[in-house]
């Protein structure tokens, strides 16, 4: 989009620019989402920026009215396989705050400088003005959710001092902690750690919430994973290993605009992670506008796209864990009993979690099942959110006994590749390129409308 085309959508308040890109008003010093509600400013006061990062960067501060940090994130990084895109996904991640940017660096394979130079020639922000908005993004959270002590809400958040805290929170939101936190209604603040931190996961366009919750519902891992719930109403909840401690998350069915759910964390610092891996696992930052709009012109997949606007391609809560229970199937749930960590408070049906690689490695190095879990356990097979599709796939495929099946289904959840063409007896059901770039859409589509056997 050029500059025109993004005024009109924000005289238009288009919500499916949310996150998309950034305008700041310079008359008045503040940054907001395109579907912002208050007056429309004149064009001549009005600039762009591609992440909130930017505008911030550049002295502007978070509208209070359509809270710019809350908007879902873009799909744009979901899509690219370049630098920037995968240094996006491990910056959400939160890869910055616990490794510094020699550790993005490293991950990515460039040293700092050209990580630096692409990200700010491109975004208008470095990886630490990126991962400094995501942590103010975390703070509000924390100071309006829960009723912990400021002092600790600011290293939960990741921040390496109280006064880098306070000074960041005033140059944001133009407000103190206290303020921020004055102005949330009491009653959504927990009154301790123990009742979790309540979130808002929001997405953009419609969301089909049903269809997801079928297939987590199908696949669920007993002791750790249930749902539970009428249709409609259900609840997902699982466990998840974070990279501090260990989580237990329950999401809500119904969708508003977002998906209620609720973080129980043995350390907060993992906050973020936690709600990156969520968004991941749910599709929330798809663009389901481009997605439908590409779809919804083939004759095969209209009828199918009409029925489902918005269906999104699940993704994966924990990637290593996926391509596990990928290649083992039903095996997992012996795994889980077998091997998998079992938690210091089991809650319900939650017991456990998900074996490590490492742990499955040494237990049963046989077959392709340890070929898999030896090759994620040292590295050679790379599936953190930065990791090249392309490259890991290849990885994947040279070990012993590997499927192109199986492959496609790990780069379609556990890297999140939005457009993953089964192999295959699915090509005898001509999956076209003309449904580029969004075929792992398309084959959702179809195994929803059961014209495909699930995975």
């Amino acid at each position: 989009m050029d500059e025109d085309s993004r005024y009109e959508a924000v005289r238009s308040r288009d919500g499916r620019f949310d996150g998309e890109f950034f305008f700041a008003v310079e008359t008045t010093g503040i940054y907001c989402r395109p579907s912002c509600p208050a007056v429309t400013p004149k064009r001549r006061n009005v600039r762009f920026f591609a992440t909130a990062a930017a505008a911030q960067g550049s002295g502007f501060r978070a509208c209070r009215r359509c809270r710019p940090d809350a908007v879902p994130g873009s799909a744009e990084w979901n899509v690219r396989a370049d630098v920037v895109g995968r240094a996006m996904r491990l910056i959400g991640d939160g890869v910055v705050d616990r490794e510094g940017v020699a550790g993005l660096a490293d991950r990515l394979g460039y040293s700092a400088r050209q990580v630096q130079r692409q990200l700010t020639a491109e975004l208008g922000a470095g990886p630490v003005a990126l991962a400094r908005a995501q942590r103010s993004h975390s703070a509000r959270v924390l100071l309006q959710t829960t009723e912990l002590p400021v002092t600790h809400i600011a290293f939960a958040a990741g921040f390496a001092s109280v006064r880098q805290f306070n000074d960041t929170i005033r140059s944001v939101y133009a407000s103190t902690p206290s303020e921020l936190r004055a102005a949330a209604p009491a009653s959504r603040r927990t009154a301790t750690p123990a009742a979790g931190v309540p979130l808002r996961l929001a997405y953009r366009g419609a969301y089909q919430a049903g269809a997801l919750f079928d297939v987590l519902a199908a696949e669920a891992v007993p002791g750790v994973e249930e749902v539970g719930g009428p249709s409609g109403r259900r609840t997902y909840r699982r466990t998840l290993r974070l990279p501090y401690g260990t989580g237990i998350v329950a999401v809500d069915e119904r969708p508003r605009g977002w998906l209620d759910a609720r973080l129980h964390l043995t350390d907060l610092r993992d906050l973020t992670t936690a709600v990156q891996r969520l968004r991941r696992l749910f599709d929330l930052d798809a663009d389901p506008y481009a997605v439908d709009e590409r779809l919804g012109t083939d004759p095969r997949l209209a009828p199918l796209v009409a029925a489902r606007p918005g269906l999104r391609s699940p993704g994966a809560a924990d990637p290593e864990e996926l391509a596990v229970r990928a290649l083992a199937g039903p095996a997992a749930e012996r795994l889980v009993r077998r091997y998998g960590k079992a938690l210091d408070a089991p809650c319900g049906t939650l017991t456990h979690l998900f074996p490590e690689p490492a742990v499955l490695a040494e237990a049963e190095p046989d077959g392709t099942l340890g070929a898999l879990t030896a090759a994620l356990a040292d590295g050679a097979v790379r599936l953190d959110p930065g990791a090249d599709r392309d490259e890991a796939q290849a990885a994947l495929l040279a070990l012993p006994g590997m499927d192109p099946r199986t492959v496609a289904v790990i780069r379609t959840r556990a890297l999140g590749d939005p457009d993953v063409a089964p192999p295959g007896p699915d090509n005898a059901l001509d999956i076209p390129d003309s449904w580029r770039p969004w075929r792992s859409y398309a084959v959702q589509h179809l195994r929803t409308a059961g014209e495909l056997e699930s995975r």
